[in-house]
C-alpha cells in the first residue's frame, strides 16, 4: 500500500507542477491576446475618427468655397464695386481647383472600388 501511495505522489507532483505551468502559460497568452485585440480595436476606432475628421474638413472646405463664390458673385453685381477683374480671376481659379478636387476624388473612388 505504501508503494502505491509513493507511486501516486511521485507521479502526481510533476503532473501538478506541469498543470500549473500550463495554466499559467494559457492565462498569460489569453491576457496578451486580449491586449492585442484592445489595441486593434483602438487602432480601428482611431482610423474611423480620422476618416470622419477628413470628411468634415472636406465638407467645411466645400462650404467655405460655396460661400466665397456666392459672395464674389454678389460683389460682381454691385455697380460701384470696382473689382478690376479680381473677382473674375478668383472665381475662375476656384472653379479650376474644384474641378481638380472632383477629379482627385473620382480617381480615389475608382481605385477604392477596384482595391476591394
Amino acid at each position: 500500500m505504501a508503494n502505491i501511495w509513493h507511486f501516486l505522489v511521485v507521479m502526481g507532483v510533476p503532473s501538478a507542477i506541469t498543470g500549473l505551468l500550463v495554466w499559467w502559460l494559457k492565462r498569460h497568452i489569453d491576457k496578451r491576446d486580449e491586449e492585442r485585440k484592445t489595441k486593434e480595436d483602438q487602432r480601428e476606432k482611431r482610423e474611423e475618427n480620422v476618416e470622419r475628421l477628413m470628411l468634415m474638413i472636406m465638407q467645411s472646405s466645400r462650404a467655405n468655397t460655396v460661400l466665397a463664390e456666392a459672395t464674389a458673385r454678389a460683389v460682381q453685381r454691385i455697380p460701384d464695386a470696382h473689382c478690376n477683374g479680381d473677382m473674375t480671376a478668383a472665381l475662375e481659379k476656384a472653379e479650376r481647383i474644384q474641378k481638380e478636387e472632383q477629379q482627385f476624388l473620382m480617381d480615389q473612388g475608382i481605385k477604392h472600388i477596384f482595391e476591394n
